[in-house]
């Protein structure tokens, strides 16, 4: 009977383990093999060079340019959107007419293409032609060149993102809010305490899981921003030039397999040390809390 029921749960879980091996594991395995060769995408025998191709990493200093524009870029996309997403959640939290469809209008950035989403803020940005750029001539008002002035470049990406990913922290931190028993609120009233009391030591500790929650999926995400990158500038601007738009550059530009996979897994190290970093102090918020309600 034992033997039976091991062969059972092998034969359920056994063709999930090969379709894991075979599309995750396998893949991440021979990209680390790839990084320590001189495999080249135009063919030929890949060599064993060892740790060069990392070495030749650390000393481009495009890498150095692509990480500083990513980290400003994750750091002013992810707290922008936090504040406006849990704004938004606290404006929406209560019961007003209209709620459903003001709720669903928001969300709908969230759900679109982000490279359709670029290529459309593309046309609205041009400076020649662009919507936002005849509005302001309407009204009197400098046109500023958003896509080839270089200090704007990266600020309209900015904008893009804020604007398409804004919705998912609302989304996440109206979850949180919601979830938040009510009796708690109708003892502070009792208590006679303030909103801003109330804000600090129901609400926002309450949430506070949920909220980093969102920014650990805002932040791994936003560490790989390449569509919008490549929809409005495209990947050889050196102003908006992230970590993917470079790997991009080093793989189907230059044909280095080798070395872009040596890339793949430096972005891949440092989405897990942040996933990492947030996952154990999410555990530690949830565990104080545990802590508290005992």
């Amino acid at each position: 009977m034992h033997v039976k029921d091991g062969v059972l749960k092998y034969g359920f879980v056994g063709p999930a383990l090969i379709f894991l091996i075979a599309f995750n594991i396998f893949p991440l395995l021979y990209n680390i093999y790839l990084s320590f060769t001189d495999a080249e995408l135009s063919g030929g025998l890949a060599r064993f060079v060892g740790g060069r191709n990392y070495g030749v990493i650390f000393d481009d200093t495009r890498y150095g340019v692509a990480l500083c524009t990513t980290g400003l870029f994750v750091v002013l996309a992810v707290a922008v959107e936090l504040v406006l997403g849990f704004g938004l959640a606290l404006a929406l939290r209560g019961p007003f007419w209209g709620k459903s469809v003001v709720t669903t209008i928001l969300l709908v950035p969230m759900m679109l293409s982000p490279a359709v989403m670029g290529l459309y803020w593309n046309f609205i940005l041009n400076g020649h032609y662009g919507v936002v750029n005849q509005a302001l001539a309407v009204l009197g008002l400098f046109q500023p060149q958003w896509l080839t002035d270089p200090d704007l470049k990266l600020l309209s990406i900015l904008m893009i993102d804020i604007w398409m990913w804004t919705p998912f922290m609302m989304l996440i931190a109206l979850a949180g809010l919601n979830a938040i028993p009510p009796h708690l609120y109708e003892a502070a009233a009792l208590d006679r305490a303030s909103n801003w009391t109330v804000f600090r030591r129901v609400t926002l500790p309450l949430c506070s899981p949920l909220l980093f929650l969102a920014v650990l999926l805002r932040t791994t995400d936003a560490l790989k921003q390449f569509d919008l990158v490549m929809a409005v500038t495209g990947p050889n601007d050196r102003t908006t030039q992230t970590l993917s738009a470079l790997l991009y550059q080093v793989m189907f530009r230059g044909y280095k397999i080798g070395l872009g996979s040596a890339y793949s897994l430096v972005i891949l190290l440092l989405v897990i040390v942040l996933a990492n970093v947030f996952i154990r102090y999410i555990a530690s918020i949830q565990a104080k809390q545990g802590r508290d309600v005992a």
